[in-house]
Parts: structure tokens; C-alpha cells; sequence
């Protein structure tokens, strides 16, 4: 715990402003302004009352500060006689002096955002009080007194917990703006107070029996007035002026105008005086220099003898600690000598303790000894005993058990029965179980087996299995052109990934119509097998195998086995009729190009590219090794395909994209596997996508999860 506590000092940036705008107040030709505002300050410094009342200063600002009191210590309100404008705003202030009324030169006060609490009764005093703001504080209630500032024209009290304005308020003729909270007032009541300054004041005025006149009837003398505070009657002007009034006025006039001129003699004579005081305002600023760095060094030697005092009572203290923490040594060591000591004693007495009881057990076991004995033979004769009765139980439940046996052979025997009986049952439901098992078997590999040579059905699901491919593409392309921040082929590949998603929802409604209608051939088929026929399923099945022309299974059988083995890679197995159709070979399709394909019946643009690049590589291996050289003449020398045409070329991406693993976009571990409808994006593994709702690419509501199954 610290042994002195400092006030917070201001920082070194807020000193050096502190003592620029002191020095600049005090130069030569300086305004009447002394702003000392922002400077971290917990009081004001002595030195400002001193310039304000030395340099007659007329503005005093000093918002922004850590200030708690106006005054302190051993300062006098009378020295800020001349100020005119007080701008406190944005402190700490709790309270106002009470001899607040002194200032009466004031015409402006902004004690705005402090901690006020109440106001002092003395501030009736201020007459020429023109601007009062006392926003954001703490204060409950208003003072009469108020009623006395008859050159009030703004007053501001809203922020506050003021509930009921003073009714000697209506005594103030020149207020022209009042700001309050209207839905907290009770006094006037809130939709007096919503309807402004002018309907308030004739509130006060009728609850005070005055008559209201608007303050722009009593301004104009508050304008003129010149350090004097003309009071007005509380009945108000009247209507008519008389002549003597106007002859009063013409006086007071002329009076105006000696006084102006005597005014500007005094002001000749006291300029004079200002020249003649500069040379003496210069040696009191040097004096006060001089004492304020006279007072600086005093504080700074007195800080020293701090420290140094601070540093010795440290050294006493740790001193101190020391020879506490050798004492308590010292006893903890005392302390473990006294337990040593104890532990021997008790030692010694449990060893007392403990001959003693040896002492007493050899007599108590003589005494054990001789009722032992007793009750030995005691044991023998009732175990004797007990054997007898045994024997007799043993006798008895012997008979009893002869007699169960013969009971339970007869149960036994009509259990079997039962048993067996129950087993032919089970065996025949089995059976019947069975049967029904392999018919139902059979109907489902008749169904599998229906959708698996259905050409339209393979065609739809290879082209589902392409437009995946190709959405896998676009979305690596997208991704990477994004990576890479081109713009340019944004639009045209968005548009294909549209395209592709919209043609890809069109084959899975396709697919879904073809299993529809399979399984109504498959229901039409089953009615047909009411008539109970043996292994219907089976001959079914064995139909649907040989269901293939036999002329288009020797034109499949004479097709080149490379041919056939490209085809299965590619998926594309349901075009061999076609091939076989058309008899086409290696070198036949090495000279064709994807439009050929196309008038063929390959209407997957896609696989036209994949067919021939194979193709081309089978032909070239060929060519390489020496050893599959080809018959002379079955093969020409294979020209180049021709390049596609433009509006022919696959939308896909290269195909070098295809070996890319695409990562999931959330978790980055596992492989990209779902497709979102209908936006067609892939960047999704199975397990991420479940809990998603918008695509994380696009940010479109996703309408279908689809997933893709990577062949390796």
C-alpha cells in the first residue's frame, strides 16, 4: 500500500498550454480574454486571478478541465470583478460559491455538463446577467432569486430534475428564450411548457396576478444600460406618453450625452494612465515571474526532501521486515524444539500405556482359555446333533424327490410333443418367409437391372453426370478468377453456370418422369403375375438380358476392344449401338471432328472432345511402339482434328482443371461434393452444407442439394 498519494498531474502537453496561454495574456496589446480551457486542470492557478485582476480580463474561459471547486484556497471571488463572460462547461463543479453575486458585471454564465446539485440564493444579485446555462447537471429546484436577474434574456435548465419552475420567474420581463424537459414538468404543466417561452411566462404572470407584455417591450433599456440596472414597474409600460415623460426623456438624453463626453475624457485620461502603467505592469509581470520561478524552485526542492524522506522511511521499512521475519524465524525454530520435546514425552507414555496393557491381556487370555474349552464341548454336542437331523431330512427329501421325478417324466414327455410341434410350425413359416424373400429379391433385381438398360435413362444420367463435371469446372474458374480479381469473363461464366443449373434440374425432372414410368411398366408387369408363376422375376430378368437385336450384338462384338474399353472409361457406353451402327473404328474417328460426332448422335459436346483427345492418344501409343504396329493398311496416317468451331467448343473450363481437387469453401479440408439449385455452385463438402441456407458464393437461397461423386 502506498504511503503518500499525489494528485493526478496534468500531462506534459496540457502544462505547456497552461503556460503559453498565461504568457499570451499577459503580453502587450493581448485582448480581454484569458482561456485556460483543455489544460487538465483540478483547480484554477492562483497566477489566473492574479492576471484577471491585474489585466482587467473581461472574458474567462475555462471548460474542459478536472475542476470540483470555482475558488481555491486563500483566492477572493472580488478579483474576477471585471469578468463579464464565465464559460465553466464540461467540469466537475458539485456547488457555486455563495458569494456568487459579486461578480455583478457578469453578463454571460456556462456551468453546462458539470455535477451541480443547487444554485446559491446570492445569484439575484447578478443585474446585468444576460446568458444562464445550467444544462446536463443534477439540479432538483431553482431559486426565487432568479426573479430578481431583470436582464435575463436566455435561460437553459433543460437535462436536469427540475420538475416545478419558481413562480417570482414571471418577475423576469426580458427573458426571450427558456429550454426545458416539457414531459418531466409538473409546474407549469407540460402542454404549457411544449408551447413555448411566450406561453410559459404568461402562465407565471396569470398565477402571479401580473399582466404580460412581450420582452420586447422592456429590451431596449437593457440595451442602453451602461453599468446601471433600471427596474421596471410590476404593472408594466403604459399606453400613453405624456409630455413630461418625453421632456424626462429629452433630459435624461442630454445627461446621455454629458456623460459620453465626460466618458471620453476619462477614457483620454485613463490611457494616458495605461501608457504610464505599462512600464509598472512590465515590473509587476517581471516580479511575478520572478516569484513563480522562485515558488517553481521551491516545490522542486521540496520534492526532493520528499523523495528523500520517502526513500529513508522505504529503507526503515524494509529494515524492519527484516528483523520481523528473522524474530518469527526464530520462534518457528523455537516452536519445532517444543514439539520435538512433546513428541518424545508422548512416546514415552504410550510405551507406559502399552506395558500396562500386556500386563492385562495375560489375564483376560487365562479366562478365554477355560471358556474356550466350555464352549468346545458345547460345539461337539450340537453338532452331533445336527448331524442326526440332517439324516432324517436327507431321508425325507429323497422320498420326495422319487416321487417328482416321476411327476416331472410325464411333463416332460408332453413338452416334447409340444416342442416338436412347435418346430414344424416354425419350419414352415420359414419356408413360406423364404419364398416370399426370393420373390421379392428377384423383383428388385428385375427393377434395378430395368433402369440400368434403359437407354433414356443412361442417357440422362451421363449427361447429369457431365453438367456436374462442367459445374465443377466453372466453379474452379470462378473461383479463381475471383482469386485473381479479372472481372472481364465474370459475367459470360456466371451465365453458363445458369445455363448448366437450369439444363441440370431439367434432366433430374427427366429422370425422375423415366423411374416413374418403369415403375409403372414394373406395376403393370406384377399384375400380369397374379397367375402365381414359378420364378416370374427370373424369366423377367432373363428377357430384359437378351432383349438387344442379335444383329447389333455381332456388329458390338466386331467393334475394335480399345474402342469399347474408351467408351466404358468415358461413361459412354450406351453409343456402342451407335458405333456399331455406323462401324466406325480408331482411324475412322482420328479424321473426324466434334460436328461429325455430333451428326452421329454424341450430343454432348463435352464427350465429342473427350472421344477424340482419346483416340488421338491410343494412336500415338501405337505409333510409338514398335511392337503394336498395326496391319499395313488398316490405318491411314491419322491427320490432326480440326479445330472446333467456336460456338462447337465445350463451356467447361480445360480440361487440366479436371484434376484439381476443389476444396471445400467453409471447412478448407474435404473435397467440394454438393451442388446448390439453383445458382449451380460447387463449393460445399456434404457435412458443411447441411446447416447452410444461402450459398456461400452467391448468397442465393438455396432451392436443391445435389451430390457428386468423384470417380478416382
Amino acid at each position: 500500500m502506498p504511503l503518500f498519494f499525489r494528485k493526478r498531474k496534468p500531462s506534459e502537453e496540457a502544462r505547456k498550454r497552461l503556460e503559453y496561454q498565461m504568457c499570451l495574456a499577459k503580453e502587450a496589446g493581448a485582448d480581454d480574454i484569458l482561456d485556460i480551457s483543455k489544460c487538465e486542470l483540478s483547480e484554477i492557478p492562483f497566477g489566473a486571478f492574479a492576471t484577471c485582476k491585474v489585466l482587467q480580463k473581461k472574458v474567462l474561459i475555462v471548460h474542459t478541465n478536472h475542476l470540483t471547486s470555482l475558488l481555491p484556497k486563500s483566492c477572493s471571488l472580488l478579483s474576477l470583478a471585471t469578468i463579464k463572460v464565465l464559460d465553466l462547461h464540461d467540469n466537475q463543479l458539485t456547488a457555486l460559491p455563495d458569494d456568487l453575486g459579486q461578480l455583478t458585471a457578469l453578463q454571460v454564465l456556462n456551468v453546462e455538463r458539470n455535477q451541480l446539485t443547487q444554485l446559491p440564493h446570492s445569484i439575484g444579485n447578478l443585474t446585468q446577467l444576460q446568458t444562464l446555462n445550467v444544462k446536463d447537471n443534477k439540479l432538483k429546484e431553482l431559486p426565487d432569486t432568479l426573479g430578481e436577474l431583470r436582464s435575463l434574456r436566455t435561460l437553459n435548465i433543460s437535462g436536469n430534475e427540475i420538475q416545478r419552475l419558481p413562480q417570482m420567474l414571471a418577475h423576469v420581463r426580458t427573458l426571450e428564450m427558456l429550454s426545458l424537459d416539457a414531459s418531466t414538468m409538473v409546474y407549469p404543466p407540460p402542454e404549457v411548457c411544449s408551447a413555448g417561452t411566450a406561453a410559459i411566462l404568461q402562465f407565471l404572470c396569470k398565477e402571479s396576478g401580473l399582466e404580460y407584455y412581450p420582452p420586447s417591450q422592456y429590451l431596449l433599456p437593457v440595451l442602453e444600460q451602461d453599468g446601471t440596472n433600471s427596474r421596471d414597474s410590476p404593472d408594466g409600460p403604459t399606453d400613453r406618453v405624456s409630455r413630461e415623460e418625453v421632456e424626462w426623456q429629452e433630459q435624461k438624453m442630454l445627461e446621455k450625452l454629458e456623460f459620453e463626453r465626460r466618458l471620453e475624457l476619462g477614457q483620454r485620461e485613463h490611457a494616458q494612465l495605461l501608457q504610464q502603467s505599462s512600464s509598472q505592469k512590465d515590473e509587476i509581470l517581471q516580479t511575478v515571474k520572478e516569484e513563480q520561478f522562485r515558488l517553481e524552485q521551491g516545490l522542486s526542492e521540496r520534492q526532493r526532501h520528499l523523495d528523500a524522506e520517502r526513500q529513508r522511511l522505504q529503507e526503515q521499512l524494509k529494515q524492519t521486515e527484516r528483523n520481523i521475519s528473522s524474530r518469527i524465524q526464530k520462534l518457528l525454530q523455537e516452536n519445532q524444539r517444543q514439539k520435538k520435546s512433546s513428541e518424545i514425552l508422548k512416546s514415552l507414555e504410550n510405551e507406559r500405556i502399552r506395558m500396562e496393557q500386556l500386563m492385562s491381556i495375560t489375564q483376560e487370555e487365562t479366562e478365554n482359555l477355560r471358556r474356550r474349552e466350555v464352549a468346545s464341548a458345547m460345539q461337539q454336542m450340537l453338532t452331533e446333533r445336527c448331524k442326526n437331523r440332517l439324516m432324517q431330512m436327507a431321508y425325507e427329501s429323497q422320498r420326495q424327490n422319487l416321487a417328482q421325478q416321476a411327476c416331472s417324466s410325464m411333463a416332460e414327455m408332453d413338452e416334447r410333443f409340444q416342442q416338436i410341434l412347435s418346430w414344424q410350425q416354425m419350419d414352415q413359416n420359414k419356408a413360406i418367409s423364404q419364398i416370399l424373400q426370393e420373390s421379392a429379391m428377384q423383383k428388385a433385381a428385375f427393377e434395378a437391372l430395368q433402369v440400368k438398360k434403359d437407354l433414356m435413362h443412361r442417357q440422362i444420367r451421363s449427361q447429369i453426370k457431365l453438367i456436374e463435371t462442367e459445374l465443377l469446372q466453372l466453379t474452379q474458374l470462378e473461383l479463381k478468377r475471383k482469386s485473381l480479381d479479372t472481372e472481364t469473363l465474370q459475367e459470360m461464366v456466371s451465365e453458363q453456370r445458369w445455363a448448366l443449373s437450369n439444363l441440370l434440374q431439367q434432366l433430374l425432372k427427366e429422370k425422375q418422369q423415366r423411374e416413374e414410368e418403369l415403375r409403372e411398366i414394373l406395376t403393370e408387369l406384377e399384375a400380369k403375375s397374379e397367375t402365381r408363376q414359378e420364378n416370374y422375376w427370373l424369366i423377367q430378368y432373363q428377357r430384359l438380358l437378351n432383349q438387344k437385336p442379335l444383329s447389333l450384338k455381332l456388329q458390338e462384338e466386331g467393334m475394335e476392344s480399345q474402342l469399347v474399353a474408351l467408351l466404358e472409361e468415358l461413361s459412354a457406353e450406351h453409343y456402342l449401338p451407335i458405333f456399331a451402327h455406323h462401324r466406325l473404328s480408331l482411324a475412322l474417328l482420328s479424321q473426324m471432328n466434334p460436328g461429325d460426332l455430333a451428326k452421329l448422335g454424341v450430343s454432348e459436346a463435352g464427350l465429342q472432345h473427350e472421344i477424340l483427345r482419346k483416340v488421338q492418344e491410343l494412336l500415338d501409343a501405337a505409333r510409338i511402339q514398335p511392337e503394336l504396329k498395326p496391319p499395313v493398311g488398316e490405318f491411314l496416317t491419322p491427320t490432326a482434328p480440326q479445330e472446333p468451331p467456336e460456338s462447337m467448343r465445350p463451356s467447361a473450363p480445360p480440361a487440366e482443371l479436371e484434376v484439381q481437387a476443389s476444396e471445400c469453401v467453409v471447412c478448407l479440408e474435404q473435397e467440394a461434393q454438393m451442388i446448390f439449385l439453383n445458382c449451380g455452385h460447387v463449393c460445399c463438402c456434404q457435412q458443411c452444407c447441411q446447416p447452410l441456407r444461402t450459398c456461400p458464393l452467391c448468397r442465393q437461397d438455396i432451392v436443391q442439394r445435389l451430390r457428386i461423386y468423384h470417380s478416382s
